[in-house]
């Protein structure tokens, strides 16, 4: 590992910067402060692609044997390196993981437009990448030196030259100029739901009917979002207005073969340090308000509230269990309960669970044991995950997957895909949708959805008004 520090350094300039080198990730905690919005980290110009569909798994192209999740820890073991403070979210493989790759784990319901050869999980291998830390206020070029022709077992000079190389291209990049931000589009997007109120009061009554018959406790519905793009509309221009306008812990910018990727999640999935795993699942709503006393009573109502401490202490109890599976004996810990947090739009009720797992078991089987998210499906969560299929009828793809860092230092983060925007082509889309007990209420839980979606529609609007400069 070879680290440059770097002074006066702006994250999203950085980004701006280092875009034009291809494949941008940038993992951005457009919110910092605490635990959870230390580091940010700008990535570009991966050396190499992991991709897995229902077909088959490959490595740069070439197919590799094996289940996903071991192959994915087979090409961690290839390009691990020495662990340190300055590598966390520095270089490893970034991208994200689709809802639909917990078709890896289990046998799941299929939905009509399930493709097998759609990348479910698409992850750059990052040799090079610029860490910010926010509590130092530092910023550091880290390179580990590794190419498709170097990994781990491959001689220190060769590595070292290959990586300074690489702090070369990334400084050179970084001192140019940026290309002129694109100016505004010729209008906004006109947003289709698929689902109307009325059908959403629907879903939330069948879902209602599942759980007196039995077959679940609750499960998370979510109506889907989609726009043509007007002419002259920027992804990226668009995401500096996002993260603005909705200041996210672990938002971020991808910039994936065949999609662009706006995130503004709140929402932590996995983080793995050494042996000791966290996830923070988000259960319970309120929309926040812009007078103090009205926003004051809207979180002490969502923390008063018995169906969003029930939804969320369903995901606790769901998160134990699957973390069980891979953790020591009674090392799995609830740190937090139902907490309160807030963000610009909305209150969220938070919790945490920790873990520790056992000597052996690494990411891919942490990911086997836990994947998709809790929060997002519901419990139990293979037949909450049928239902889903069921009633939304359409695969959620990126939406409630997870945006995920695996670092060759052996760290892992991931967000829950929530609050997320994908680009493909012309069109744009993000879902929304919420958790669903016996105590929810159609009307209630549409409002809720609305909720969550406000400030992504009001990012469009102010990109559309003003560029990414407004």
């Amino acid at each position: 590992m070879w680290c440059e520090a770097l002074e006066g350094c702006d994250p999203l300039e950085a980004a701006r910067r280092l875009r034009p080198l291809g494949r941008l990730a940038f993992l951005d905690s457009a919110a910092p402060g605490g635990p959870n919005g230390r580091r940010s980290a700008v990535l570009a110009a991966p050396f190499a692609e992991f991709t897995a569909s229902l077909n088959e798994t490959r490595l740069d192209g070439g197919p590799i044997e094996g289940s996903p999740f071991a192959a994915l820890d087979a090409v961690l073991a290839r390009y691990r390196m020495e662990a340190g403070d300055e590598t966390r979210l520095g270089p490893g493989l970034a991208g994200f993981l689709a809802f639909e790759a917990g078709h890896f784990i289990e046998r799941l319901r299929p939905v009509p437009d399930l493709d097998p050869d759609r990348p479910l999980i698409a992850l750059g291998l990052y040799d090079t990448a610029l860490v910010f830390d926010h509590d130092r206020g530092t910023a550091t070029l880290v390179s580990s030196g590794f190419s498709p022709a170097l990994d781990a077992a491959s001689p220190l000079d060769a590595r070292e030259a290959h990586a300074r190389a690489r702090l070369a291209e990334f400084r050179a990049a970084l001192a140019r100029e940026p290309a002129p931000e694109a100016p505004a589009p010729t209008g906004s997007p006109e947003w289709r739901s698929d689902v109307s109120r009325d059908d959403y009061a629907e879903m939330v009554e069948r879902v209602r009917a599942f759980i007196r018959a039995g077959d679940i406790y609750q499960a998370n519905v979510a109506r889907r979002f989609e726009a043509d793009l007007p002419e002259g509309f920027d992804p990226f221009g668009f995401y500096g207005v996002l993260r603005r306008v909705n200041p996210a812990p672990f938002a971020a910018y991808l910039d994936m073969p065949g999609r662009t990727i706006a995130s503004a999640s709140p929402e932590l999935f996995l983080r793995l340090r050494g042996r000791v795993v966290e996830t923070r699942p988000i259960k319970g709503t309120a929309r926040r308000s812009g007078d103090p006393v009205l926003d004051a009573r809207a979180a002490e109502g969502l923390l008063a509230s018995r169906k969003d401490r029930a939804e969320n202490v369903m995901i606790v109890d769901l998160l134990r269990n699957d973390l069980s599976r891979v953790a020591e004996a009674d090392s799995v810990e609830v740190p937090a309960l139902c907490a309160l947090e807030s963000f610009s739009g909305v209150h969220h009720l938070v919790s945490e669970v920790t873990a520790r797992l056992r000597e052996g078991e690494g990411v891919g089987s942490l990911l086997s044991a836990s994947f998709p998210g809790g929060s997002i499906t519901g419990a139990p969560k293979i037949r909450a995950c049928d239902i889903i299929s069921e009633l939304e009828g359409r695969r959620r793809d990126v939406y409630c997957g997870s945006l995920a860092h695996f670092g060759f230092d052996g760290a892992a983060d991931l967000s829950i895909a929530i609050r997320t925007v994908e680009f493909e082509g012309t069109r744009a889309r993000f879902g929304a949708g919420g958790g669903v007990t016996i105590l929810s209420d159609g009307a209630a839980e549409y409002e809720e959805t609305g909720a969550k979606a406000a400030r992504i529609l009001e990012a469009f609007a102010a990109y559309a008004k003003g560029g990414a400069a407004a």
